[in-house]
């Protein structure tokens, strides 16, 4: 039998695929990819709860790591991209959509886990539909009943052509937009957990199968390969988190300040 047999028993669905863990055949089933969506809330009210309780004037402990966190998207994310007026608006809304992501993306790291929840499409989706509903609800907030007709007209633009404009300014600003952000969230956090995979399935295989003095100096080599890729992922959970933030106060930020 096979390393992958043997690790996969019930098909290669198991990496993305699981039975229930708790409440089984119920409606309330909780499987891992559940388990990770409420533990990794639970985390992030805790340190934000618990962190802003004590509002010492020297912030140590959760307090320290919940007003980092916090300033940090407000000055590099909130601020930079929609200003101080509004970016300071928004900063609870785009931390919460942050952290919420970086705790769910870093379950890929974690061993006996090593799958993070947005790898499924539905966790993303409803992420990027949340992300759609509050922006265009912004712009109708803004600016009034005809938002969404005043942003695929845009000034300058022969009559003629208006025929062409509107129906490709409307699939990109609000079809396209939320498609392309679950889809960048989803595939990315796809790609590192199946390469993570195949980097642990060759180290098991090699250790398994090595029988010659001229195969044991190959069995490090995924060995590296496995720990590069997790450091690595840290890294792409982190930017994946950033990039979705980063884009949602992009488009918030649209929709607030019309001039733009």
């Amino acid at each position: 039998m096979t390393v992958v047999a043997e690790l996969f028993p019930n098909g290669i669905t198991e990496l993305f695929q699981w039975k229930p863990v708790l409440f089984g055949g119920t409606d309330f089933a909780l499987n891992k990819t559940g388990i990770m969506v409420l533990v990794s809330m639970v985390i992030c009210l805790t340190i934000f709860l618990i962190g802003g309780r004590k509002r010492a004037l020297v912030p140590t402990g959760l307090q320290n790591v919940a007003e980092s966190g916090y300033l940090a998207i407000e000055s590099q994310i909130a601020v930079e991209v929609m200003g101080a007026e509004e970016g300071k608006k928004w900063t609870p809304f785009l931390a919460s959509m942050f952290f919420y992501i970086l705790f769910i993306n870093i379950w890929s790291i974690v061993p006996g886990i090593q799958f993070p929840a947005t790898a499924r499409i539905a966790l993303p989706g409803l992420l990027a539909v949340i992300v759609w509903v509050v922006f265009i609800g912004a712009g109708f907030k803004t600016q009034g009943p005809l938002y969404i007709f005043k942003n695929i007209t845009p000034p300058g633009v022969p009559k003629p052509l208006y025929i062409l404009v509107i129906p490709i300014e409307f699939i990109s600003k609000y079809l396209v937009r939320p498609f392309s952000l679950a889809v960048r969230l989803f595939a990315n956090m796809v790609a590192g957990h199946v390469l993570l995979t195949v980097f642990a399935v060759m180290c098991i295989e090699l250790m398994k199968h090595t029988s010659g003095w001229y195969q044991v100096a190959f069995v490090p080599l995924p060995f590296f390969g496995l720990l590069f890729m997790t450091a690595f992922e840290v890294l792409v959970a982190l930017l994946q988190a950033y990039i979705f933030t980063i884009l949602t106060a992009v488009y918030i930020g649209e929709s607030v300040h019309p001039e733009h």
